[in-house]
């Protein structure tokens, strides 16, 4: 996996922001937490390639030299934010799964942990796509790292389903995760039915139709 390599920085000639330490913004919050929330709000509705260091530096406040003090190119920027996204949707399925051992109950809880993190910050869908950031090969590499271990939970689940002959247990789960990241594309949050009943009723199906 080759280094992330900062692009020259075209958008400004300002120079970065020489502080000691990163600049914070009303109440103390952390600038550099603003910065990764209005990337992932831009990116998620321009796109990646879109989406400039000036446009996400005017929606934090700041000039973009500043913005560059924290983050040496967007590609930089983008990898954290990827990583901050995956390390929370890897640590909400975690918390769900704590203390199950049924596969069927782990896959539910799973997939209902999986859909109410992406309802709750709908800026998932797109940054998590592996087709989000395009042709950036370098940075295409660094995010597949990322949600190696991720995938992996839901791999281990699957194959511990003691599916019927036959049934691909890869197949299975690229189809849930389908279904599951495309309910944010259509969903309305009437109250008609809630992310945990939809999942639930998702896997639902699945387990009629290859539990043992």
């Amino acid at each position: 996996m080759s280094p992330l390599r900062p692009r020259p920085k075209q958008e400004t000639t300002e120079k970065p922001a020489t502080s000691p330490r990163p600049a914070r913004g009303k109440g103390g919050k952390n600038r550099r937490e603003d910065i990764l929330r209005a990337a992932g709000t831009l990116m998620a509705a321009k796109g990646y390639d879109a989406t400039s260091m000036r446009d996400i530096s005017a929606a934090v406040g700041m000039l973009p030299g500043s913005v560059y003090y924290h983050f040496p190119s967007k590609e930089a920027l983008f990898v954290e934010l990827h990583n901050d996204v995956v390390q929370t949707m890897t640590a909400r399925v975690l918390a769900a799964l704590e203390g199950v051992d049924d596969p069927w109950e782990r896959l539910r809880l799973s997939a209902r942990a999986h859909l109410e993190g992406l309802i709750q910050n709908d800026n998932l869908v797109a940054i998590v796509s592996p087709q989000f950031i395009g042709g950036e090969k370098e940075v295409a590499q660094v995010v597949t790292d990322h949600r190696r271990t991720y995938e992996q939970i839901f791999r281990d689940i699957f194959e511990a389903l003691n599916l019927p002959e036959g049934a691909d247990p890869t197949i299975l789960r690229l189809g849930l995760f389908g279904s599951l990241n495309w309910v944010p594309v259509w969903y309305e949050g009437d109250g008609r039915r809630s992310p945990a009943e939809i999942s639930d009723q998702f896997v639902a199906t699945l387990k009629s139709a290859y539990a043992a």
